[in-house]
């Protein structure tokens, strides 16, 4: 599979930019890398003059950039997501460093539909945001200045992007069919309930355990055969425990 193909399954999600001038930027930084799929999760403000100013000989992206209610909504479709984040988390999943994830990005764009995820520009992901993807990454920088401009991130790693994809592919292997964003989400759902109503979720905690659960199964990255047995599991649990549903 050549560059191209690889890059078009590779959307680009940023999630409540709250600066038009970032989408437009953005659109640009990404079409200068070959990449053409952006994803809005509540844009401040979109369309925008501004973003249209800031997207040089990008606006075909910009104008195709679809606009998503729910960073779920963004991610439907994917088996791989990549949350970028400056900050460190207590509970969240080990952070690659910005070359490290645009490989396995690549990688997994081989056979499926994959995304990269940057926050809002002042707050970046929320926890939760973050546990709904499968990996963290952050983008090495001075430790006297950190801080990176949103549309500058996604520059740096729409670049890495594109030098991974352009990298020698692995020796050929079986394919993996992993599960959807979707089918992974219903699958935390369904064990949520199963195991609330089994008693093990203490109704004080049960944000934090499912927090550690994600982490866990996301380390993993389930595939669809492993979704459906881990959810035949629960099934049959609850079956067998009725009056606990």
């Amino acid at each position: 599979m050549n560059s191209p193909q690889l890059l078009s399954r590779i959307r680009v999600v940023l999630s409540r930019p709250s600066h038009p001038g970032n989408i437009g930027a953005a659109a640009r930084a990404m079409k200068t890398m070959g990449l053409a799929r952006l994803y809005l999760v509540q844009p401040g403000s979109f369309p925008d003059p501004e973003a249209r100013a800031l997207a040089t000989g990008a606006l075909d992206v910009l104008r195709a950039a679809r606009v998503c209610a729910t960073l779920d909504e963004a991610l439907a479709g994917t088996t791989l997501a990549v949350a970028m984040s400056a900050r460190e988390r207590d509970l969240s999943h080990p952070p690659l460093d910005a070359r490290a994830a645009a490989r396995e990005l690549a990688q997994a764009a081989r056979h499926e539909e994959v995304a990269l995820v940057f926050g809002n520009e002042t707050t970046g992901l929320a926890n939760e945001d973050v546990l709904k993807c499968n990996r963290l990454a952050h983008i090495p920088t001075s430790p006297e200045y950190t801080s990176l401009n949103l549309a500058q991130a996604v520059q740096v790693m729409c670049y890495e992007l594109r030098m991974a994809v352009g990298e020698p592919s692995p020796p050929a292997a079986g394919v993996i069919e992993h599960a959807s964003h979707e089918e992974v989400e219903r699958f935390y759902e369904h064990l949520e309930r199963s195991i609330y109503a089994s008693g093990f979720l203490h109704p004080q905690y049960p944000r934090r355990v499912m927090e550690r659960l994600r982490r866990l199964f996301a380390r993993a990255r389930l595939e669809k055969e492993e979704v459906n047995i881990l959810r035949g599991m629960l099934s049959a649990w609850d079956a067998k425990n009725p009056d606990r549903k």
